[in-house]
């Protein structure tokens, strides 16, 4: 303990004291009190400053976290976005090859039945050849047009399918 607070405490439980004693420890009391309130007001101050800056540095954090959050999501969202477009291409190209592939088949479907409608004996007996097989090098029908699987118009036509207007939300 200061000596002086000690010498405060011990003189004012004296009873013979004098006037100026008291007077002089009256005043290093308020000396000493006000020494140490001005101390400890310095500490808080200096410890409020501490805290401040403390907050603000978690503050500053924060705020750098945030952006580097927000980056990262923009970056997902691109990606995503990407993907989704990389997606609806894919399954557009898809559709349009399950298009041709339907085309196809049953054009293959008719060209197999014309073959075969012309290997056909058709029950005519009249010949006395047993022809069972068309010989392609020389015109079967003389050129019927509709006999023709290449002529028949609606078989002829393109596939029109387009990527750009399949999937439309």
């Amino acid at each position: 303990m200061f000596p002086i607070l000690s010498e405060i405490f011990f003189s004012g439980f004296m009873i013979n004291s004098t006037f100026i004693r008291r007077t002089h420890l009256v005043q290093s009391f308020s000396v000493v009190f006000l020494y140490w309130k001005r101390k400890r007001m310095i500490s808080n101050r200096e410890s409020a400053r501490r805290s401040r800056m403390r907050k603000q540095k978690h503050l500053d954090d924060l705020m750098t976290q945030l952006t580097q959050l927000q980056k990262q999501n923009h970056e997902i969202i691109t990606n995503i976005n990407f993907t989704t477009q990389h997606l609806l291409n894919v399954e557009s190209e898809n559709s349009v090859l399950r298009a041709q592939l339907n085309e196809l088949t049953h054009r293959l479907q008719s060209l197999n039945e014309i073959i075969s409608f012309l290997n056909d004996d058709h029950g005519d007996d009249d010949d006395d050849d047993d022809k069972t097989s068309i010989d392609f090098t020389q015109p079967a029908v003389a050129d019927n047009i509709f006999l023709n699987p290449f002529h028949l118009a609606y078989l002829n036509q393109p596939i029109m399918a387009s990527a750009d207007n399949t999937f439309q939300y």
